[in-house]
């Protein structure tokens, strides 16, 4: 009687875990296709703005199913939180040790402490109007362990370094919108793209 029991759980639990991982994946393609539409999006003109909203959990399941596909080798098991107030919180698991590798070294410098693939949890504030976006970081901490503004700033110039940026992005350096976005407003469990 007992191992019926735990056996009808168990095919319980792997149905309702299948299912849930269905649905995910169904959300991850639709905030896909929500994003695809945003990137072809051209204004016409005398037209009313048009809003795409992302919930949360939609772009946490892109993330989840669809981020390896762009994420720069290094970074894994990235999530997001929409706070409110267009403010947004990161996490991402960072390897350490390939950012290490390529710094200067030395007593002042953050990354050479840490090392190991740890969880960064940035917070920020996200500004953006008249097509261009600002991200004003309010807090980061790496595995618990809050870490100065220099070492975000370091982590973002390392993982977006590319052939046409050799210096990566700067932290709080102010960018254009793509796709003739106006804004995005984030509030309580969703961002909302406008353009």
């Amino acid at each position: 009687m007992r191992t019926r029991f735990v056996l009808a759980l168990l095919t319980v639990a792997m149905a309702t875990s299948a299912a849930a991982q269905s649905s995910l994946q169904a959300q991850a393609d639709a905030a896909y296709a929500k994003l695809q539409a945003v990137m072809r999006a051209v204004k016409q003109a005398a037209a009313p703005a048009r809003r795409t909203v992302f919930s949360q959990t939609e772009m946490n399941a892109y993330l989840r199913y669809r981020a390896n596909t762009w994420l720069p080798t290094g970074l894994t098991e990235p999530s997001v939180q929409f706070i409110g107030g267009n403010r947004i919180t990161t996490v991402v698991t960072a390897d350490l040790d390939g950012v290490r590798k390529k710094s200067a070294g030395g007593w002042f410098d953050p990354t050479a402490y840490l090392s190991g693939r740890l969880p960064v949890h940035v917070t920020g504030t996200l500004a953006t109007s008249a097509g261009k976006g600002r991200f004003l970081l309010e807090t980061a901490t790496v595995d618990g362990i809050p870490v100065p503004r220099v070492f975000v700033a370091e982590l973002l110039a390392y993982y977006t370094r590319s052939a046409d940026n050799p210096s990566g992005v700067r932290l709080e350096e102010p960018f254009e919108l793509p796709s003739e976005i106006e804004r995005i407003d984030v509030s309580t469990g969703q961002a909302v793209v406008i353009q």
